[in-house]
């Protein structure tokens, strides 16, 4: 596959296989504390990327600066972000609220992408940032409840949505010269580092290895880590970054179906007209 039919087929198909992570956080909170879950997802993420790495021999960064930059971007973009995450939901976050809270990082990213990336950002772009926004939340609206939100949970989950924007704008400055392949590799590297502490701290390593669990984790490891953070680095290396974050409005209507489709939830209107103006916000915001 060329280049171009990459960039073509890039966005929908990360959007689909992103969705997926919310139904493996489903299938896996029976079977293992969500750190843990983690941490071994990284370590066999690297396992598998190394040795594709060296089966085709990419090369390895010859500075010392490369790999402390992506390090960095794999401690933002995996460690942080999808640590705070998955312990915001397991201590007590609704999962609706998670997902509002992702879907601020558009926002984020378009109000950092000028002062630190010199990316210009048009009147037409910000108006459908704003109307994926609304779109993404009327799809998780009835999911919410009428419980609590617990404080400490939301502000992690907010911690992670900063560090998932940070960890783009990073990727794009410092990025564009390492094969995608090593990039990932070592990025899980630093999420690996930075997720073991805080594992051994707040964590007791529980895990049972069903066969649901396993076939998770094969799919958590070639799907997400390796397919969808393959295809997200391509796509922050071909394009700007605004227009990347707001693909991720797309995620909870796609989210949504699968739901419906796997486990039976339901899918009300109000979702669907949610669906739709998400969508018309994401190709708002992507037109040129």
């Amino acid at each position: 596959m060329t280049s171009q039919h990459l960039a073509r087929v890039a966005p929908p198909l990360f959007v689909l296989i992103w969705a997926t992570g919310f139904i493996v956080a489903r299938f896996v909170a029976p079977y293992a504390e969500p750190l843990t879950f983690l941490l071994l997802r990284y370590l066999l993420a690297i396992l598998v990327l190394a040795i594709i790495v060296v089966a085709v021999r990419a090369p390895w960064p010859k500075s010392g600066r490369d790999w402390i930059n992506a390090m960095i971007a794999g401690i933002l973009l995996h460690g942080f972000y999808l640590g705070a995450v998955f312990w915001s939901v397991k201590h007590g976050l609704p999962a609706g609220i998670s997902a509002l809270v992702a879907g601020l990082q558009p926002l984020a990213t378009a109000m950092l992408a000028g002062p630190l990336l010199k990316e210009s950002v048009s009147l037409k772009k910000w108006l459908g940032i704003g109307i994926g926004f609304v779109g993404a939340a009327l799809v998780v609206a009835p999911k919410l409840g009428d419980g609590g939100v617990p404080a400490l949970p939301l502000g992690i989950c907010l911690l992670g949505m900063v560090s998932i924007t940070l960890g783009t704008v990073w990727q794009k400055r410092t990025g564009a010269n390492l094969d995608l392949r090593v990039n990932a590799t070592i990025q899980y590297v630093g999420a690996a580092a930075v997720t073991l502490p805080l594992v051994l701290l707040l964590e007791e390593g529980h895990i049972a290895f069903t066969w649901p669990l396993i076939g998770a984790m094969a799919w958590a490891v070639l799907g997400l880590s390796i397919g969808a953070i393959g295809l997200l680095l391509f796509l922050i290396r071909q394009g700007a970054v605004v227009g990347v974050a707001t693909l991720l409005y797309l995620v909870p209507p796609v989210a949504a179906v699968m739901a419906f489709l796997l486990f039976g939830e339901s899918l009300s209107l109000v979702q669907m007209l949610g669906m739709a103006c998400a969508a018309f916000g994401v190709a708002l915001a992507s037109r040129s």
